[in-house]
């Protein structure tokens, strides 16, 4: 009987043992919790790539699965990033890390000694954990739920960019329709809107109107580059962010989580308007915009 008992231990260790060594898919993990939706820690994972020399972005199967390298010196580590909801507002993210170059070494030193591997991995992780948490402490977001999208008639420009270059893409063209509006004495009936026709979540690209909502008259004149559309009315869910513009699209992220957890059905055309002028300066997190997401409409 002790001699069974003693062939099975031993059995199950050496499975385990080569299955550590051999079959294990990662070398290393980090796990971490943020209050952050997984949208807003995928969109701080690809700005921090952005700003390393030796970091590339590899893939993306959705907001809560993606895959980025760093390259350090020869050697270029595999990082992937798992998120799953801890609960209603914590996100526990996963980083599992390789290096395919060098694995077996990696996985037989990483218990027995502190190595480079290990340290560089940590410090890959603190600085995108580190930048999360400032980022997290620049803008607000609170969920009003059930909402109604006005209907609205409007003056628009239309603009294709990355979600990031959205605000770029208004400050240029904002003089041109103020300074169309107040040449043609054009009265406003609301502040300037986004109102976004296509997103593609895999590259963060854009297609959107920027409006201007006005009251509609029979005699409204041309310009090359403006059109007039009637905004529907629409349902919709609604948050409400505080923060610098440029970030707005983290209340996009917050709405669609919402929306899962709820089992909502919604269009993935996010709907913002601009309460807040901010060539008038102050403390961004004063500024309001209303950040709607239509809800899908069976036909």
């Amino acid at each position: 009987m002790l001699k069974k008992i003693a062939l099975v231990t031993i059995a199950l260790c050496a499975g385990g043992i080569l299955w550590y060594l051999f079959i294990m898919p990662q070398d290393y993990v980090i796990r971490f919790r943020t209050k952050a939706s997984p949208g807003t820690v995928n969109q701080i994972v690809k700005f921090w790539v952005g700003q390393k020399g030796n970091a590339s972005f590899e893939s993306q199967e959705s907001l809560s699965d993606f895959r980025n390298t760093l390259t350090l010196n020869d050697t270029t580590l595999n990082f992937h990033w798992l998120i799953e909801k801890d609960n209603d507002s914590v996100s526990l993210v996963k980083v599992y890390i390789n290096d395919p170059k060098n694995s077996l070494k990696q996985r037989l030193q990483i218990p027995f000694f502190d190595t480079d591997f290990e340290k560089r991995s940590k410090t890959t992780v603190k600085e995108v954990f580190s930048l999360l948490n400032s980022h997290l402490k620049n803008f607000k977001i609170t969920i009003v739920g059930e909402a109604v999208i006005p209907e609205k008639y409007c003056a628009c420009i239309s603009l294709k960019s990355i979600q990031l270059n959205k605000v770029k893409g208004m400050m240029d063209h904002y003089s041109t329709l103020s300074g169309f509006m107040a040449k043609n004495n054009i009265e406003l009936d609301g502040r300037p809107l986004v109102e976004v026709e296509k997103w593609n979540i895999q590259n963060d690209s854009i297609a959107y109107n920027f409006c201007f909502p006005i009251h509609k008259t029979d005699s409204l004149p041309r310009k090359k580059g403006i059109f007039y559309k009637r905004i529907e009315e629409q349902k919709a869910i609604k948050a409400i962010y505080n923060g610098n513009y440029l970030t707005s699209d983290r209340a996009w992220y917050a709405l669609i989580d919402y929306a899962d957890k709820k089992q909502i059905k919604v269009k993935k055309e996010p709907y913002e308007v601009f309460n807040t002028n901010p060539n008038m300066g102050g403390n961004e997190l004063e500024w309001i915009a209303e950040i709607f997401m239509p809800l899908h409409v069976q036909e």
